[in-house]
């Protein structure tokens, strides 16, 4: 992502500071390396659980014929044949919805914990912000392409039913090992969401604020808005922009912004979207405008319908008429 880059923003004390954000080549420093390694398991896996995930074609032309000739046990047959290791790949990825929560509970430790303000430590643990990162722009890659694939919920939705069914009928279910109907209750709720990824995120990051009563609620809060004006004033400052080497760097930067917004949104008490915010939600929605419209729908609709703030009384008219 381009040479490293030097951005303006501001301390949690109003005070500016100067300081570096390596989204490219940050490596863990000694002090890093155990969470940095934990993390690095993760999300190594994030990019093939993406390819299967574009791959994903569903099996409704199967289900459709099953439906239609419901005594046809050879139809029966083929649409079961076809769903179960579509399953097993939902399986799949709500598993690794379950570690990627893991891995941000061990990030949101690193980067908040005393006796460091929340942009030294994103200053100072470059590697973990750099990470912190990549799984906020693995989770929205991976909710819009969820969002444009109703095959999920179909065929799990099938499978399911057949499933019942089958137990009724004291028929053996092969495959049913792989999916218990307590796991199967659980990924229904995870795919029933619009953005399951993000939804998994905003759930972890809120729970790690109530579980740690003795850290600072700004902690966490401060790193996030933190992020997000990092974000904002690389991609609005011409200089910074056009330092980037890569076009990636752009939709990188925008997804990181956009999920931190969302994070913050639901863990501050007053969100993100009120005059006390510590987020530029004006810069930051004029910034996601100014790209070529086709590329932010996705982004834009995730402040839209993922925030939990945005429709409270204290959110300004003139942001609820940018996001309309």
């Amino acid at each position: 992502m381009g040479n490293l880059i030097k951005v303006l923003t501001r301390d949690i004390d109003h005070n500016a500071a100067h300081f570096f954000l390596d989204f490219e080549n940050a490596q863990p420093t000694e002090s890093e390396k155990e969470i940095y390694n934990q993390v690095n398991v993760v999300l190594k896996d994030a990019e093939g659980i993406l390819e299967d995930l574009q791959s994903y074609r569903g099996a409704g032309h199967e289900i459709r014929e099953a439906i239609q000739h419901p005594n046809d046990e050879k139809l029966q047959e083929k649409a079961w044949g076809a769903v179960v290791p579509l399953v097993g790949k939902l399986k799949k990825f709500y598993e690794f919805s379950q570690r990627l929560e893991a891995g941000l509970r061990g990030l949101l430790g690193a980067l908040t914990s005393t006796p460091y303000s929340p942009t030294q430590h994103l200053e100072r643990e470059q590697a973990l912000a750099k990470q912190f990162a990549e799984i906020l722009h693995f989770t929205l890659r991976f909710d819009e392409l969820k969002m444009t694939n109703p095959a999920i919920q179909n065929d799990f939705s099938y499978y399911r039913r057949t499933l019942s069914r089958m137990r009724i009928n004291n028929v053996p279910a092969e495959g049913e090992n792989e999916v218990n109907n307590e796991l199967a209750n659980r990924m229904s709720l995870f795919y029933a969401e619009a953005t399951p990824m993000l939804k998994t995120l905003s759930d972890a990051t809120t729970k790690f604020v109530s579980e740690n009563k003795n850290l600072p609620i700004e902690n966490t809060t401060d790193c996030l808005s933190t992020m997000a004006s990092v974000c904002r004033v690389m991609l609005e400052t011409p200089e910074y922009r056009s330092r980037f080497t890569n076009e990636d760097t752009v939709s990188f930067c925008l997804r990181v912004m956009v999920g931190v917004i969302i994070l913050y949104d639901h863990v501050h008490p007053v969100g993100a979207f009120a005059k006390t915010s510590k987020i530029d939600m004006k810069g930051c929605i004029k910034v996601l405008k100014d790209q070529p419209p086709n590329s932010v729908e996705g982004l834009l609709n995730a402040l839209r319908y993922t925030t939990k703030h945005l429709n409270d009384e204290t959110t300004s008219k003139q942001i609820k008429s940018m996001l309309q």
